[in-house]
């Protein structure tokens, strides 16, 4: 007999099932600055072509090197921030990716105060001008993009249900439904990005529905 959908999920969410925020410590439904300025960085380092784990642990020595909002980033320096970066694994990417995370801190204090719920309420809470004014920092493009609205879909309501090509084509690959409102339906509101996030840690990991299944047994 088939899996039902609901046992993949079940059995993906005990594997898998935390977000890649929770993991950083963050909670983008808190909407404040600080949470949402963190996932953004974090958005940017994984959208880079490196492993996510390289990424998320260059996001946690950024917060512990006390850059935890876009005014602090944008008053840190270069050099150190290079330094950072390389420490935590990042080396292949330091220098540029350095630059594009004071640039983006300093455009994100310029023209949103460093809060990117400002940034929200200027695109009039409507995906497509939110995409498109995150576009508009450098390091951020429609992979970025698709990361940050993952996570951040608890907090920005207008978001949901939201889910990205590649989580979709991985969840298909598992048996899961291939829309992102039907993932919703399956996983109920509050979970859809913990289901996001198991099916692309799984992805990642090349584990196909047979694995999944077997680690719950």
């Amino acid at each position: 007999m088939p899996a039902r959908q609901t046992d993949i999920r079940d059995a993906l969410l005990r594997r898998h099932g935390r977000t890649y925020a929770a993991e950083l410590g963050v909670d983008p439904a808190r909407n404040t600055p600080s949470p949402l300025f963190r996932w953004f960085c974090a958005a940017l380092l994984m959208s880079a072509p490196i492993s996510a784990g390289i990424a998320l642990a260059s996001a946690r020595a950024l917060a512990e090197a006390g850059w935890t909002t876009a005014g602090k980033m944008a008053d840190s320096q270069w050099e150190d921030r290079v330094r950072v970066l390389n420490r935590a694994g990042y080396g292949r990417y330091d220098e540029r990716t350095a630059r594009m995370l004071g640039e983006a801190a300093e455009m994100l204090q310029d023209r949103y105060a460093g809060d990117l719920r400002k940034l929200r309420e200027k695109a009039g809470r409507d995906p497509r001008a939110e995409r498109r004014l995150l576009k508009e920092f450098k390091g951020i493009g429609d992979v970025g993009t698709d990361i940050f609205f993952r996570e951040v879909q608890t907090a920005w309501d207008e978001l949901y249900p939201f889910a990205d090509g590649r989580a979709l084509k991985a969840a298909d690959d598992l048996g899961l439904p291939a829309t992102a409102q039907a993932l919703g339906d399956l996983s109920g509101r509050g979970d859809l990005p913990r289901l996001l996030a198991a099916i692309v840690r799984a992805d990642l990991a090349g584990e196909s529905r047979e694995d999944i299944l077997a680690s719950a047994d």
